[in-house]
């Protein structure tokens, strides 16, 4: 590695460790930029999420007073998440490299629609919450699968897992969108 793709990589990477702890979506800086130095594919997918962990736990401690109250989401909504991270980590080691440079281009642009639409999706969001922002711990059974399918994305690729899964908590639960990114760090 050369010091000039270390200075990217890790501008790239406290850039995107922000973005991820706010919003979600930084791996969509640091994946194109690990395949852009050269880096393969499935490469660059399995460093850029194990890269960005650290970014997630710093988040979590920052986020830990919205995280109060949430117990039995966590119950329900972690293992679920879970499940399918490990799902997503099995498939992406049991299939070809070929399938995920295939794939891989679909998942960007999934992950770039969504990033898109985030803001249209919160404004049209905005008034359900200010209506009713309550911190119960509902979860509907949809919302456990949709978080297990998020987190087989998440397992397989993780580029845009945070835009998903906050849409996911954004569309099925009425709380505030702090404690929903709390959760959402978590999860993921």
């Amino acid at each position: 590695m050369t010091l000039g793709h270390f200075i990217a990589i890790f501008v790239a990477g406290l850039a995107a460790g922000t973005i991820n702890t706010v919003v979600g979506s930084g791996s969509l800086i640091t994946f194109p930029t690990l395949v852009t130095l050269g880096y393969a594919p499935l490469v660059a997918n399995v460093s850029n999420n194990i890269g960005l962990v650290p970014g997630s736990v710093s988040g979590m401690y920052g986020y830990r007073r919205e995280l109060r109250g949430q117990g039995r989401r966590l119950l329900r909504l972690a293992p679920m998440s879970a499940l399918g991270g490990a799902t997503g980590s099995l498939l992406l080691l049991a299939l070809p490299s070929s399938v995920f440079k295939k794939v891989v281009v679909v998942l960007i642009a999934i992950a770039l629609v969504l990033v898109v639409s985030q803001p249209k999706l919160a404004r049209r969001l905005a008034a359900r919450r200010e209506a009713s922002v309550a911190s119960g711990n509902r979860v509907p059974p949809v919302l456990a699968f949709l978080v297990c399918a998020a987190g087989v994305y998440g397992g397989y690729f993780g580029a845009g897992l945070g835009i998903v899964t906050i849409a996911i908590l954004n569309l099925l639960l009425t709380d505030t969108l702090n404690r929903l990114n709390a959760l959402k760090l978590l999860m993921s």
